[in-house]
């Protein structure tokens, strides 16, 4: 199935109240798009990447009370889970579509992973578009932008990411849901590749052994 666009009802559904109810509406207005989404991303960033990558769409599994307030899917070299390794992931709160490169608290050597970050950090910082935003934390839908943060910012949130457990460094960018890229399916999965490709130096980097 081709991905056609989001519509506005795919942002309602974070206001409808109830667990069961949302995520029935989840399942059923924004889980088939990821799946398009997701069939398309997969091809192209393993060919980008040069290695096999797998799409998984969050279940939400473990909330028995709360509705979940964004979804996502993630694509991964890990054909059982994501949550470990280094994953690309596009998602919706009810406001927004983000788009990352994930490195989250599950990851094993996330101060490895910083270390190699600081050590580029130079030509890191020139590869980052104006637009680009970060978030320390996959949970909240607040972020901020690089520019805002500047080099100083980013540093201090590559050396938490490394030294504090619970840190997390997500990279990308934000569309709002007024934004008419969302309604264009085949501009918007471009939009997100050309993010992805930016991007490519630091899941590349995050492999590499130093």
């Amino acid at each position: 199935m081709r991905f056609e666009g989001f519509e506005q009802s795919d942002f309602d559904t974070f206001t409808i109240e109830g667990l069961d109810l949302r995520m029935q509406a989840i399942e059923e207005r924004i889980r088939p798009k990821f799946h398009s989404i997701g069939h398309t991303l997969v091809n192209e960033l393993s060919l980008l990447t040069g290695t096999e990558l797998f799409m998984h769409i969050a279940k939400h599994a473990r909330r028995t009370v709360n509705p979940p307030k964004d979804t996502w899917l993630a694509i991964a070299a890990n054909k059982r889970g994501y949550k470990m390794c280094p994953h690309f992931q596009v998602g919706l709160f009810d406001d927004h579509v983000f788009i990352w490169l994930a490195f989250i608290y599950e990851l094993p050597n996330k101060k490895e992973i910083a270390h190699n970050f600081l050590e580029e950090f130079d030509n890191i910082t020139k590869i980052l578009p104006t637009d680009f935003v970060l978030s320390t934390d996959h949970m909240k839908k607040e972020s901020k932008s690089i520019v805002g943060l500047g080099e100083d910012g980013l540093r201090k949130a590559l050396e938490r990411f490394g030294d504090v457990k619970k840190a997390e460094f997500l990279i990308g960018r934000h569309i709002p849901s007024n934004d008419p890229i969302l309604k264009d399916g085949d501009e918007f999965i471009a939009f997100v590749y050309d993010t992805f490709k930016t991007l490519l130096p630091l899941y590349t980097l995050s492999y590499q052994q130093k």
